[in-house]
């Protein structure tokens, strides 16, 4: 590592007046051309730097950030894997680049049949018939989920129906998305081993039964357990006439060794750029495709891309009761792409390797870290695992997240979910090497047996030491003139 201190100053600390880094060409117009005075600001400050202030300012920046391509990022839930590169290339290739969603489809039938052929695909490894690529992200995919559900239950004049259950295992975003769609929440507890509580669940379908709408679960669910009574919990919901809603957040940990339309789920998202090869991260893009049964296509959002076999065409139509749109055109186009050319890459028939590596190496340090952190459930876990906190209970999960910052490793997810008071998730994804894992074991194992003043004093090998949380919180400095 490299003893040479990286300048964290400010590129407005860098300005020096009068200095430019560029030179705009000259105005051939003669000033034909004028912007309104009403979109030019009456005091626009910039930094003023040459060119290699800045090139140098903003590359440095980016060597301060940590992404899967530097290191182990074992973020639990948010599933953030080393995606290839060749992904990344085709969707630059400009065939795909310099289409435009407002052309006449004739003019794009490639991009279309691309598309057309990754919604089959998830459709086929889900088990569901029919979906739609508009949504933008997972939270949007939920959304435009539970629109649907609503949208069938309104059609059958099953106005009563404004509940859904969603056990508190589930993924953070479902409560959300469920009253940003206008449902009211039933919360269904778990288990001590991390599963629905069955009984509970009958009595509370029982008492509002004909107000469930249906349920949102992640199966594996947030603990990274498989609800191994999915098929009795899909029967509850459906002899009441409600819907199962499955979040893929976790379809990594099942992906080709059983579907989610095989245990009875109606509709199903999918987070594109978790499971299927798009970077995560920093806002974006990202896809929530959505996949439903076959009595629902005709809720989809609009428009959604259809085949027609006499013609050899692909078209873009309105279902019947269409929810309407939920993105502006067709989805985030690029993380189909890379989505089309992770699903050719591994095939059909290697998809089950991909949650079976995810669990193998979930569980690898799940039987590696037992003795030193607590295992709050202790049987097989699918693509991720939970402890709570330290056995010896010397220093916090936060400290210890601290603490793996100067080993080198991203922290992993940290007092999520909220079922344990020290919550510490791991996911090690399926592309994991196991010298990766037994580095980052080491690293545990070795904060485990430090004494407690060095893991709370940490990290002290970072340009930044610990910083105070709430004061950052409470007052933010968000603006270059406020920092003093």
């Amino acid at each position: 590592m490299s003893n040479l201190t990286i300048d964290t100053k400010l590129i407005y600390e860098k300005s020096v007046s009068g200095r430019i880094g560029y030179s705009l060409p000259k105005d051939d117009y003669n000033n034909k051309y004028q912007i309104s005075n009403s979109f030019i600001r009456d005091n626009l400050v910039l930094p003023e730097c040459s060119e290699l202030d800045v090139v140098r300012h903003y590359t440095n920046l980016s060597l301060e950030n940590f992404g899967v391509d530097q290191g182990f990022y074992p973020l639990g839930s948010c599933t953030m894997k080393y995606n290839p590169k060749i992904n990344e290339e085709i969707s630059k290739l400009p065939d795909f680049c310099n289409v435009h969603p407002l052309q006449n489809s004739d003019t794009m039938q490639g991009s279309l049949q691309i598309a057309y052929e990754v919604g089959k695909t998830l459709a086929m490894l889900t088990g569901m018939d029919d979906v739609t690529l508009s949504p933008c992200a997972g939270a949007h995919g939920e959304l435009t989920g539970l629109m649907i559900i609503k949208q069938y239950h309104l059609k059958h004049n099953d106005i009563k129906r404004t509940k859904i259950i969603i056990p508190e295992s589930a993924h953070g975003t479902n409560p959300a998305s469920s009253s940003m769609c206008g449902f009211d929440v039933i919360k269904v507890n778990c288990l001590d081993d991390g599963c629905v509580n069955i009984d509970e669940l009958r009595k509370l379908v029982e008492e509002n039964k004909e107000e469930v709408a249906g349920i949102m679960l992640t199966n594996p669910n947030t603990l990274g357990i498989f609800e191994k009574d999915i098929l009795i919990i899909s029967e509850i919901i459906h002899n009441v006439g409600g819907l199962l809603y499955y979040d893929g957040a976790n379809l990594n940990g099942i992906l080709g060794v059983c579907r989610p339309g095989d245990m009875g789920f109606d509709v199903v998202h999918v987070n594109i750029h978790k499971t299927f090869s798009t970077p995560h991260g920093g806002g974006g893009p990202g896809s929530g495709v959505v996949g439903v049964k076959g009595f629902l296509k005709d809720y989809l959002p609009t428009p959604v891309i259809v085949y027609n076999e006499i013609d050899d065409k692909y078209n873009l139509e309105s279902p019947k009761d269409s929810i309407g749109r939920v993105s502006t055109f067709y989805g985030n186009y690029s993380v189909l792409i890379k989505c089309y050319g992770y699903l050719n890459t591994i095939g059909k028939e290697n998809f089950a390797n991909v949650s079976k590596l995810a669990s193998l190496n979930a569980n690898y340090i799940k039987e590696s870290l037992k003795d030193y952190y607590k295992l709050p459930i202790n049987k097989h876990c699918k693509h991720e695992v939970v402890f709570d906190g330290l056995i010896s209970n010397k220093a916090s999960t936060l400290d210890i997240a601290k603490r793996l910052l100067d080993y080198g490793f991203h922290p992993f997810t940290i007092y999520f979910p909220l079922l344990f008071h020290e919550s510490l998730m791991i996911e090690p994804t399926e592309t994991e090497s196991l010298e990766t894992m037994n580095k980052f074991i080491e690293a545990m194992i070795q904060i485990a047996n430090e004494d407690a003043d060095t893991i709370k004093n940490s990290p002290c090998k970072t340009n930044i030491t610990r910083l105070d949380d709430v004061k950052a919180v409470r007052n933010p400095i968000l603006k270059f003139k406020d920092i003093k």
